[in-house]
């Protein structure tokens, strides 16, 4: 009901004038936003987590409203530095995508070539090196695919009795064993990765394709070194995708992406992204005294010269953002309703 609302309020709004009038306006120039993208399907992936994929043919569709609409698609480093100088171009945006995986060698980087716009991605580095998928995500994805199956008690994986997998809340069961149970073996990256192929054999799924096929992989580092000479910026994003509480652990991910993305890229690395959005101020002296000079959120807003450097928000565009939702965002006008603006505001953008 709260979304029916919603869209109906912003096709009055478009329909009044009000996207036009906003997009245009002095407030939306001095205002940058931030793209948040994960991945792409390579296969169904986006059935499975819609959240966190995209179908290849909507990113196009997102691209080309981006053309049509003239918005100035600026990479990471010169939005910021620009908008510090109070120097953006109109209608600007920058393109972030998270976690590096083998989708946007495959799929992002060829849209993102043919339409010319610059993009920086997010990169997490543990899993580079090795053809595998990441070991949680991969198990999560193959009870998903065999949701009207039940799994049969396997101590040897972690399954204590027969499970059904037909809901999503038996699936989260079934998964918190598997990955429990990895953690007290304290089973290595490797090791993980046989349970998986163990987990798809008593599913009946073929591993070998899931592996033939990249699904939930990482780049590797020489498809990073490729796209990186060919203009895609690399930063920080965790070596594990976490976010320890402990300092030396945190600026241990940090010292360890950092040192994995410079030898593959031989680029220097100085902006981050909190790995599923998880941040705690206690983070931003430690990234700071890093080196680090931007830090992007998963917090929907336009960015500002108001903005904390090391709390950059970003919009997360999802299978469930229509068009319409998506050009709300663009204008500027998502994020005056995101903010509780007055309908005076959008009437009257200064």
């Amino acid at each position: 009901m709260r979304k029916r609302i919603r869209v109906n309020l912003l096709h009055a709004l478009k329909a009044a004038g009000v996207f036009d009038r906003v997009r245009d306006s002095r407030w939306r120039q001095r205002r940058l936003l931030i793209l948040c993208y994960h991945s792409l399907a390579l296969d169904d992936e986006n059935l499975w987590r819609p959240a966190l994929f995209l179908a290849p043919s909507r990113v196009r569709e997102r691209f080309e409203m981006l053309k049509q609409g003239g918005y100035h698609v600026l990479p990471l480093a010169e939005a910021l530095e620009r908008l510090r100088k109070n120097d953006l171009p109109p209608r600007s945006v920058v393109l972030t995508f998270d976690d590096g995986t083998y989708d946007f060698y495959k799929l992002t980087y060829p849209l993102l070539h043919e339409y010319g716009f610059p993009a920086t991605v997010y990169q997490t580095t543990h899993y580079c090196s090795r053809r595998m998928p990441v070991y949680s995500l991969i198990c999560s994805y193959m009870l998903w695919k065999k949701r009207e199956a039940t799994l049969s008690a396997a101590p040897s994986i972690g399954i204590a009795q027969d499970m059904r997998l037909n809901t999503p809340e038996d699936r989260q069961a079934a998964l918190s064993q598997i990955v429990a149970f990895a953690d007290r073996e304290q089973l290595s990256t490797e090791q993980k990765n046989s349970l998986a192929a163990e987990l798809a054999r008593r599913l009946n799924v073929d591993y070998g394709e899931l592996l033939r096929r990249r699904i939930l992989q990482l780049m590797a580092p020489e498809e990073i070194a490729e796209l990186a000479a060919a203009g895609i910026d690399f930063e920080l994003h965790t070596h594990r995708h976490r976010t320890p509480r402990d300092r030396d652990l945190f600026e241990k991910e940090i010292r360890d992406n950092r040192e994995a993305l410079e030898a593959i890229t031989k680029m220097r690395t100085r902006h981050f992204c909190y790995p599923s959005g998880d941040y705690d101020l206690m983070f931003l002296p430690w990234l700071a005294a890093l080196g680090v000079i931007s830090a992007t959120t998963c917090d929907p807003a336009l960015v500002s010269t108001r903005s904390n450097p090391l709390l950059l928000p970003r919009f997360i565009d999802a299978t469930a953002q229509t068009p319409l939702e998506f050009e709300s965002w663009l204008t500027g006008v998502g994020a005056l309703l995101a903010a509780g603006a007055n309908t005076a505001r959008l009437r009257n953008p200064s």
